[in-house]
Parts: C-alpha cells; structure tokens; sequence
C-alpha cells in the first residue's frame, strides 16, 4: 500500500485483520494512533492521510469527497498482499469510507469485511446544515464547537493558519457533498455514535441501516462527537469482537462452499 495515502503504527502480526481508518474534517493519520494501541496486536490499523496535512501539509487538500473516495480505492486495488479489512470513519471519514466502499463494488474490487461508521449521520438528499459553513469564523466556531481533544489548539493563531486550509477544504468536500441513491452494500456495518453529540442524532446515526442489506449493529455511547476520545477502551472492544465475528463468519462460509 502506498505510504503517501496510508500511515502504520506498528509493525503487523501473521493474520491481522486490517482496519483503514478515515480521519473526521480537519483530521490526520495520528487521530488514530490511540486506536491503534488498544487493537494491536490483533488488527493491523493503516490510517488514511489525506493530503494538506502534517507530513502533507504541502500539498493542496482535496475538497471532494469522491476524489478522496477514488483514490484509496485505487490503492486498495493496487494492493497485491490480499490483506483481509474492515473501515473504520469517524465523522467526515464514516463519508470517505462507505463512498470507498460503494466504488470499490462498482469496480469490482475487495470488498472490506465491516464498516464501522462513527459520529454522522447517514447521507440523504438534503445536505446538514452543519456541513455547509460560510467562512472561516463558521468553521472555527463549528469546531470548537464539537469540541475534541485538539480544540484547545485554536488558541494558538500559527496554528490556526497551518490546519485553516485543510479545514476549508474538508468543510467544503462536506458542502458540495451530493448522495446519490444506488444499491444498498452487502456488507455488515456498525454504527457508533455520542449520546450528546451536537451536530448528529441517534436516529440520524441509525438511518445507515438503510445502506447496506447485511447485519447493523448501532452503539451509543456517553459523549459528544468525539466520545472516543473518552471511550477509547469500549470503542476499541466493539472494534475487535466485530472484526472478529465477520471474520469468522467468512470462514465459516467460505467451509460451506469447499
């Protein structure tokens, strides 16, 4: 997998399940070094870095959710190690990887074991008011406003400027972002989602239910958008037992067919 558009944190173990994980609007590969942690050794997490950010801060930022989409399913299809996966999204990312997803069926390409869909509400005709923002002050406001442990970071005006052009372009991917009705996914998926979350309801949460004809499972947690800053263990356990409950039922259907 190319090392441009995917981070490790930790060497893998023999038979690690992979879990591609795609970072919230503003957010970078390290987001999910702490997942990391909790899941190895027992699955693999490759982080998406999307350009515009930290070690690709130079280059310019994608604003479109399908672009994003595009490409990573090109570099999943471009892998040759069979490495099975599952996605992992959390707010703009739970977009990134069912658009991934849904291309990669299209394509004709691996399919990932489970998605797991964290803080966003399933995509519909109309677009959330939260995603479209009018300027630089919205965008601020609106991230303070999810709060996340990287908000205290906007007091600092240099650090400002470095994130606003990864932030504008990721709020307006989330703003031109137009869902287009196809055929539900035949893959499982897990909803995870904050009790308080400002800007996405359960129900919102659990309107991904329509998105795929397999099993979904909808967890809620206490917290806000970013629960799993404070959830980290629970997040991470609902993470292995669903990797390893989809991984078992493959096996247990690919026997069925010896």
């Amino acid at each position: 997998m190319d090392g441009q558009w995917f981070r490790r944190f930790a060497d893998p173990e023999p038979d690690a399940l992979r879990l591609i994980c795609f970072p919230h609007a503003g957010g970078a590969a390290s987001a999910y070094q702490p997942l990391s942690r909790r899941l190895r050794p027992h699955v693999e997490v490759r982080a998406v870095q999307y350009p515009g950010r930290q070690d690709r801060r130079l280059e310019t930022p994608v604003a479109d959710i399908g672009e994003l989409a595009a490409v990573v399913a090109g570099e999943l299809q471009a892998d040759e190690t069979a490495t099975p996966f599952a996605f992992f999204g959390h707010s703009m990312g739970a977009l990134v990887a069912y658009e991934t997803a849904r291309i990669l069926r299209e394509r004709g390409g691996p399919s990932p074991r489970r998605l797991f869909l964290s803080a966003r509400g399933a995509p519909g005709p109309r677009r959330s008011p939260h995603d479209v923002l009018p300027d630089d002050d919205a965008i601020l406001a609106a991230v303070r406003r999810l709060g996340g442990t990287g908000v205290t970071l906007l007091d600092d005006p240099e650090l400002v400027a470095m994130v606003l052009p990864a932030l504008r372009a990721d709020y307006a991917a989330l703003a031109a972002y137009s869902w287009t009705p196809r055929e539900p996914l035949h893959t499982p998926v897990t909803v995870l989602c904050g009790d308080a979350d400002p800007v996405v309801s359960v129900q919102e949460a659990s309107e991904w239910r329509a998105f795929t004809r397999a099993e979904t499972e909808v967890r809620v947690f206490p917290g806000g958008h970013f629960y799993v800053d404070q959830r980290l263990d629970d997040v991470a356990e609902v993470v292995l037992r669903g990797v390893r409950s989809t991984s078992a039922a493959r096996v247990g259907n690919d026997a069925c067919h010896d």
